[in-house]
Parts: C-alpha cells; structure tokens; sequence
C-alpha cells in the first residue's frame, strides 16, 4: 500500500509558502497569478497538521515572493511561513505578517472613496483587528472584513 503513495519532489530553488489557511491555496495562487508565471507550482491541500488541523501547502519553483506579494499573503492567510529554497536547502524563513498600513494593496469597496477616483490616490487601509481581520480605508473610513477583501 505505501508504494502507491503520490510523493511530492523536493524543490532545488523556490519558495513553499507552508501553513495555509486551509482552503486557501487555490485563492492564493489567483491573487498572487501565480499560475501564470511559467514555473512548476505544486498546491497540496488540506495537508494534515499538528498545530492547524488541516492547512494548504503551496510549492513554488525558480521564484521568491515580492514584499507586495508577501502583503497579500498576508491578508489571505495570516499565519503562512515562507520557506526560501537554495540548492534543495531552506535558505531564508520569513513569518507573514499583516502591517498596520496596508497600502496600493487592497480596494476600497466604497465607489465614492477618493482612491477610487483620484488617479494619484494610492488605497490605504489601517489594520483593526488581525485576529478576525478588519481593515479600515484611511480616506473614506469604510471597514472591511476578511471575506469583502478584494485586491488590486
């Protein structure tokens, strides 16, 4: 039986972003276009886990995330580690970590907000809650919950 087992191949350099928010991996890769970018990405989903339950798992190879891309990690699944992988070794960890002003990451769902219509208005939000995260536009003060989060 447990040669029958699907083994996931280590990665010789890259990025595994490890204890997502299960469920969140498929959403993460959307967000972050990560399909897009050419390289082998291995998602693993509702991975057994000792401290979460269960947790999604992504595996990027030949890439590492931009701090802009770490942001809206962050803002997706708030206790994800970033493993950076150098010659199949971890190289780097890094704890996401949701900043207390999010900035040009999110959309303000207030049409009227003036970063929806002023063309050098960069969207800024401050951080409410990063237990159940809520976020608040700086501009227009409208409050954002978790699952209203849209991105830029």
């Amino acid at each position: 039986m447990s040669e029958n087992l699907l083994r996931v191949q280590p990665i010789r350099n890259g990025t595994v972003i490890d204890h997502i928010k299960s469920g969140r991996g498929r959403k993460i890769l959307e967000v972050l276009n990560l399909s897009e970018s050419g390289t082998t990405i291995s998602l693993l989903m509702n991975v057994p886990s000792k401290k979460q339950n269960r947790k999604d798992i992504i595996k990027v190879e030949d890439r590492e995330l931009s701090e802009d891309e770490i942001e809206k990690l962050a803002l997706l699944s708030p206790k994800a580690r970033i493993n950076i992988i150098r010659n199949y070794a971890v190289a780097e960890k890094k704890k996401v970590e949701i900043p207390e002003i999010i900035s040009g990451t999110v959309h303000c769902s207030n049409d009227n907000c003036i970063s929806n219509n002023e063309r050098s208005a960069t969207t800024q939000f401050k951080l409410l809650d990063s237990e159940n995260l809520r976020i608040q536009c700086i501009y227009c003060g409208r409050k954002i919950d978790e699952d209203e989060i849209s991105f830029l």
